[in-house]
């Protein structure tokens, strides 16, 4: 069990952050679950667990610096069709799929969404 209720992130273009989003995670088996509460976007396997909203202030959204929202993979090929798809949507790439040395067999890629929000998505071992 994790330790996350959910995650949010802003979009100062919903219906932009849903192409991007729909593509790159769909290679995790993450799912878009439909609106969230006429402000954003729910995403997850059974239960929405990130949202991509506009901000509740009505201010802009803006990219927090050194912040990563991370995604587990089922393996490297997983990986790397996440980056693929992400580029394809409207991202654009803060680190291309390959070995991270800080654990054992991590392979990771890493994203900007079209809002300029880090995500990316691992797996721990070698398998593809």
């Amino acid at each position: 069990m994790g330790i996350f209720t959910h995650v949010c992130l802003g979009s100062n273009d919903i219906d932009r952050a849903r192409v991007f989003y729909d593509a790159a995670l769909a290679p995790l088996g993450i799912a878009n679950l439909g609106s969230f509460q006429d402000q954003g976007i729910g995403y997850g396997r059974k239960v929405a667990e990130l949202l991509i909203l506009r901000p509740l202030d009505g201010g802009v959204a803006a990219a927090g610096n050194g912040g990563t929202v991370s995604f587990k993979a089922p393996g490297r090929a997983a990986v790397r069709a996440f980056h693929a798809a992400g580029l394809a949507a409207g991202g654009s790439d803060a680190g291309a799929p390959g070995p991270r040395g800080a654990v054992k067999d991590a392979y990771g890629a890493y994203l900007r969404d079209p809002d300029g929000n880090k995500i990316c998505a691992y797996c721990f071992g070698t398998n593809e």
